[in-house]
C-alpha cells in the first residue's frame, strides 16, 4: 500500500493548483501526506486489529478512522466525513465521494482471495459509503490491486473492469483538456484506473494520474495503489515518500507490510 502513499504526497500540491502535463518534480517542500494516506492507514491499522477474524472488521474500521482523524485533523478531509469523525454516534451517510477508493488499498494486499477482497472492501467502506456508487468505487479498486497481486496483465485487468465496474471506452488524452475536479467515486476512480492502464511504470503512472487535473492527490493515491501491486515501488521513491511518515504512521505501514510479506511467503 506504500503506492497509495506515494501517489498521495506526489499529488498533494497539485490538488488546488493543477498541471496538466507529466512533466513535473515528484516529491517537492510543498508536498503533505494528506487524508488519503492517514485513512489508508487506518483501513491498514484496523485489518491488524482483526487478527484474520474479520466479524468486527466494520468496528475496527470506525474505530481507527475516528481515531486518526482526530489524531490528524488538519487533513482535507471532506465536510461530512469530519463530522463522522467527530460524531458520538458515526453512522453510514450514504456517500459516493472518492473516498470510499482512496482508503481501501489495504484490503486488496491483505486478502488472500478475491472474494475476501471483496468482503474486505464491502466491510470497511459500508460504515460510510454506504451508496451503491460508493461501494462500487472501493471495490473496483480493491480489485484492480488484488488482480494486480495474482499476476494478471494489464489487459486482463482492463476487460475485468470494464465488464464488472465500469466503461473503459476513453483515453487519458481524451479527457485531459476538459477534466476537472470532482469528488464522486464514479468520476474519480475510472481515471485513476486509466492512469494505471495506459503506464509502462510506477512512476508513469503516478505522472498519468497527476496529468489529467481533478483531486489530483485522490486520483494519484487510487493510481497508485494498483500500480504498487502491479509493478511494485521503486527504493528510491518508497525512501523519499517515507520521509514524509511520522513515527506513529511509519509503524503501523511497516507492521502492516511485513504481515502481508508473511502472507505471501506462505501462499
Amino acid at each position: 500500500m506504500i503506492g497509495t502513499i506515494v501517489g498521495d504526497i506526489v499529488g498533494s500540491r497539485f490538488e488546488w493548483n493543477n498541471i496538466k502535463t507529466k512533466d513535473f518534480e515528484l516529491f517537492t517542500d510543498h508536498c503533505v501526506v494528506t487524508d488519503d494516506s492517514i485513512m489508508s492507514l487506518a483501513i491498514a491499522k484496523a485489518l491488524l486489529d482483526s487478527k484474520n477474524f474479520y466479524s468486527r472488521l466494520g468496528t475496527f474500521a470506525v474505530e481507527n478512522m475516528q481515531k486518526f482523524g482526530r489524531l490528524y485533523p488538519n487533513c482535507s478531509y471532506g465536510d461530512r466525513f469530519r463530522q463522522w469523525i467527530f460524531s458520538d454516534n458515526p453512522l453510514p451517510y450514504n456517500s459516493f465521494g472518492n473516498g470510499a477508493a482512496m482508503r481501501v488499498s489495504a484490503c486488496g494486499f491483505a486478502a488472500l482471495s478475491f472474494e475476501d477482497a471483496v468482503m474486505l472492501s464491502n466491510k470497511v467502506t459500508e460504515v460510510t459509503h454506504n451508496h451503491p456508487e460508493g461501494m462500487k468505487g472501493a471495490e473496483a479498486t480493491v480489485a484492480g490491486i488484488f488482480l494486480a497481486r495474482a499476476g494478471k496483465n494489464i489487459l486482463e485487468i482492463r476487460e475485468y473492469v470494464n465488464k464488472h465496474y465500469y466503461p473503459m471506452n476513453f483515453t487519458l488524452d481524451s479527457i485531459r483538456d476538459n477534466y476537472q475536479f470532482n469528488e464522486t467515486c464514479q468520476n474519480t476512480v475510472p481515471q485513476a484506473i486509466m492512469a494505471f492502464l495506459e503506464s509502462v511504470s510506477f512512476e508513469d503512472a503516478i505522472r498519468n494520474a497527476i496529468s489529467i487535473g481533478g483531486d489530483s492527490d485522490t486520483l494519484a493515491a487510487i493510481t497508485g495503489s494498483i500500480a504498487g501491486a502491479y509493478y511494485g515501488v521503486p527504493n528510491e521513491i518508497r525512501k523519499q515518500a517515507l520521509t514524509f511518515l511520522d513515527e506513529r504512521l511509519l509503524g503501523i505501514l511497516t507492521e502492516f507490510e511485513n504481515i502481508i510479506q508473511n502472507l505471501e511467503n506462505f501462499k
